[in-house]
Order: structure tokens, then sequence, then C-alpha cells
């Protein structure tokens, strides 16, 4: 198993992904992702950026895939009801758009994704990584505090959806 930067021809595969994380969501009762967001044309972005990676297997299956970047997440700059730990006016690292295969969930392999963005950013002596999700979706909520992330306030997405902030400092 190993992490790599995601490729054009990946994009079918991704979007399956994304697809299976929508339908999960929905069946939670978690609006998260219920809205075109994300899709294909996202992903190629990323992927044009440099931002997309995705986890496979000794087949090259692809298992899991997010979005991570060291570009400033705009949508960061306002927070509510709380501050974030390191100033938003240093470098940090941001995850988007995680998710695992649903035949490949419950494996460690979100976890397995922070800790190599987490060595990226130790590599570069970068010591913040930042993410938001959805109020309702408790099961990102756990694995980020379990990986000791704090909460910081909430923020508003582009299209004004509330989110919950988390930061980990990373040392």
């Amino acid at each position: 198993m190993k992490i790599r930067l995601s490729t054009f021809d990946d994009i079918p595969q991704i979007e399956t992904i994304i697809n299976d994380a929508k339908a999960y969501l929905a069946s939670q009762n978690i609006d998260q992702w219920q809205n075109g967001y994300p899709n294909a044309a996202q992903v190629e972005n990323d992927i044009k950026k440099g931002e997309s990676f995705v986890v496979v297997n000794d087949d090259e299956t692809i298992m899991a895939t997010s979005m991570f970047t060291l570009r400033k997440e705009p949508t960061y700059k306002k927070i509510i009801d709380g501050n974030w730990l390191i100033s938003e006016d240093k470098v940090y690292g941001v995850i988007h758009r995680m998710a695992i295969k649903k035949e490949f969930r419950k494996l460690g392999l979100a976890t397995f994704l922070f800790v190599e963005f987490h060595q990226q950013l130790k590599d570069k002596n970068i010591q913040s990584l930042k993410i938001d999700t959805h109020e309702n979706n408790l099961g990102m909520q756990s694995l980020i505090k379990k990986l000791g992330y704090s909460y910081c306030g909430i923020i508003y997405t582009s299209y004004n959806a509330k989110r919950l902030a988390f930061e980990k400092v990373i040392l």
C-alpha cells in the first residue's frame, strides 16, 4: 500500500469513491457533499495543481483519495466562535475531499493519509494542518480528535455551508 499523486487516468475510480462517499453520507442523514460537490471537474483541477492523492494497493487499485494543499483556504480567514491555533498568516496544510472506497473502509486508510500529510508538513517545517467537516459527520470528527486535532470554531464554505474547523500543530 502506498500514497501517490493522482493522474487523469485515475479520475473514474476517484469519482466512484466520491460517489460512494456521497451515498454513505446521505444514508447517515448528513447533507455534506449532496450539492454536486465534489465532482470530476474539481478532481481534475486538484490533479492539475498536484494536490490530489490516492492510496493504492499492490495491484494499483485505488483504495482512497484526498486533496492536500499548502495553499491558504480562503474560507478559513474568518472563523466564528473560536480561533486557529497557528496564525492564518503562517503557511499551513489543508485537507479536503478525503474518501475511502467502500470495500476498504475501517482499515485505517484515512489515518494512513493523515500520517503521510503530517510527514510532508514536517519535512517542510510547516507546523499546522487544518481541516473542516460537517457538524453531523461524527466519523470524521472522531478520527481527527483521535489524531490530536483541536476544535477551533466554525467556518462557512464558499457555498455558505456551516462546517466545524479543526487544526493540529505538527511538531
